[in-house]
């Protein structure tokens, strides 16, 4: 019996702004080529935003320059998308050791909530540090055919066992707060 390859593709792009846009276009375009149900393509959609934001956000929080000046050192980032056995595993590989970590923000904080997002979206997250690299590498995982409890730990929310992002509260928790975090990503 022979099994189907992995469909894998990595874009590196430059650690500026418009990263983000170019990285959703990626990630729609390949998804629809792969044919990925559309809902499935807007929630990688989003995580790939996020993860991207922070990723440049991140990288650039200890510089003096803006991100947006022409000034600022230009690095590189690495977006991966997985997808075999119907899921979908989104990677960001990024400059910054930091690990991601889900904040408590008051329901009219206009940022802060990425992870939080990255955390409520997906089936399972974590991160990892490559060897010989300089950052780390930020993933998420995404089922695409339904909820397949194969992929869910014991504590049945399907995160992983190296997740370090748990703020203690579930997004089931906060609607609104998702909500109007979700209608501020789709006007973008």
């Amino acid at each position: 019996m022979s099994q189907a390859r992995p469909c894998t593709s990595q874009l590196v792009l430059a650690d500026t702004p418009n990263a983000v846009g170019w990285a959703r276009r990626h990630t729609t375009d390949l998804l629809r080529r792969w044919q990925v149900p559309s809902d499935t393509i807007d929630t990688a959609n989003l995580i790939v935003s996020e993860l991207v934001t922070n990723a440049i956000r991140h990288t650039h929080a200890d510089d003096e320059v803006s991100p947006y000046s022409p000034l600022s050192p230009v690095k590189a980032i690495t977006l991966a998308l997985w997808l075999e056995r119907g899921r979908l595993v989104i990677f960001v590989q990024d400059n910054d050791r930091r690990p991601p970590v889900v904040k408590e923000v008051g329901e009219d904080a206009e940022s802060g909530r990425g992870v939080f997002l990255v955390d409520a979206l997906s089936e399972k997250w974590g991160y990892y540090y490559p060897p010989g690299a300089a950052g780390k590498v930020v993933w998420s995982e995404l089922l695409i055919a339904g909820r397949d409890p194969r992929f869910r730990n014991d504590d049945g929310r399907g995160r992983s066992a190296d997740n370090q992002g748990n703020a203690g509260r579930s997004y089931r928790d906060t609607p609104l707060v998702v909500a109007r975090t979700l209608v501020a990503l789709r006007e973008l």
